[in-house]
């Protein structure tokens, strides 16, 4: 008889609460769903559920994360991008919509289906990260519909508008499974790519946020962390920026990115203080949107900075922050790999991405 490890039972016993769980939810929904029903589903005591996943809410994400975690791994990448922002978005609203349930589905089903966040998401923490999570997605898809030939320059308002859309068919959908064609919704959304849109200015506060601060340190980057975009490890000694981001300040990513050199390597780190339910919710939502990407877009034209779901801290405590919260917001610049400079508050990564700039300009230009 083989034993298990305490931590091979463990996974096993969350395996099985995540398999009766799911099953759970499609035949009840989410409101009407009991844990003491999850537990007596998958033979387990109401503890050892408990044990596993803090209450309800932080299952039912599990499982819509899970699945949102599959799809990911399944996605096929396309032999080649298509060739234009509106094609691109089309192609992109395609594949998102085929969550959409159908109309003999039940709506418990279909709530499931849609990874629905319908009268789950009832706190003002959890509706903050929401807000920002769906800034983070508009700014990845827009990432990646800028790569196309001829695209304009910045093209998130563009990605607001068509989430938008798909979020509202979802809504609607749910209330009335059948109602909405596909067809119709993925046409709509790719003419939005040619909707005149004025992007917004940058962030005003941009101009007074101070220089980030020259450093000299020596540090030692977490290993087996993982690019979301990706799905390759990540080296975070590699020469660029790293930027720490909480799940409520998760729109300052386009700060950075659009500060940074060409060529440098950035990386999003994305970090919470409650890793039980916002951790699974920013989990849900990223790996849903890159596994939709990753079925549009060729390997090499994803969105390119790295994306790292740091529920653990590991990179907070590896560059000397003892714990984070949701709020939190900091940024160093890597350089041989030592830490060259570092900054903290808002436009943190901003300023790291834009440490040394005019002197990088000048290398590059050369002598006169």
């Amino acid at each position: 008889m083989v034993r298990l490890t305490r931590a091979q039972q463990q996974e096993r016993t969350r395996a099985a609460v995540l398999v009766a769980a799911r099953e759970e939810f499609a035949e009840r929904g989410y409101v009407d769903a009991k844990v003491d029903r999850i537990a007596e589903r998958a033979e387990l005591t109401r503890g050892a559920v408990y044990s596993n996943f803090t209450g309800k809410r932080a299952l039912y994400l599990a499982v819509l994360a899970d699945a949102a975690e599959r799809a990911r791994a399944a996605a096929e990448p396309p032999a080649e991008s298509p060739d234009s922002a509106a094609r691109a978005l089309g192609a992109f609203a395609r594949v998102w919509l085929e969550r959409l349930p159908l109309a003999g589905d039940t709506p418990e089903s279909g709530h499931l289906q849609l990874r629905s966040l319908s009268g789950v998401l009832d706190t003002p923490p959890a509706r903050a990260a929401l807000a920002e999570l769906v800034r983070f997605e508009a700014l990845l898809l827009a990432l990646a519909l800028e790569s196309r030939p001829a695209a304009p320059e910045r093209m998130v308002r563009p990605a607001e508008l068509a989430l938008t859309l798909l979020h509202g068919a979802a809504g609607l959908a749910e209330l009335v499974p059948g109602v909405g064609d596909p067809f119709d919704l993925a046409g709509a959304a790719e003419h939005l790519a040619g909707v005149a849109l004025t992007e917004d200015a940058e962030p005003p506060h941009l101009p007074f946020v101070a220089p980030a601060r020259p450093a000299a340190d020596r540090w030692t980057a977490p290993r087996g962390l993982r690019d979301e975009i990706t799905g390759r490890q990540v080296d975070l000694g590699d020469d660029g920026v790293v930027v720490v981001l909480g799940v409520a300040r998760l729109s300052a990513a386009e700060e950075a990115v659009r500060a940074a050199r060409p060529g440098d390597a950035v990386t999003i780190v994305v970090v919470t203080g409650d890793a039980a339910e916002l951790g699974r919710l920013a989990r849900l939502r990223i790996l849903d949107l890159v596994g939709c990407l990753r079925r549009v877009f060729a390997a090499g034209e994803l969105p390119w900075p790295r994306v790292v779901l740091d529920d653990g801290g590991a990179v907070p405590a590896a560059l000397g922050r003892g714990s984070v919260d949701d709020g939190v917001e900091f940024a160093v610049r890597v350089g041989d790999g030592l830490v060259v400079a570092r900054a903290e508050g808002r436009g943190a990564g901003h300023a790291a991405a834009g440490h040394g700039a005019a002197r990088h300009r000048d290398r590059r230009a050369g002598p006169a």
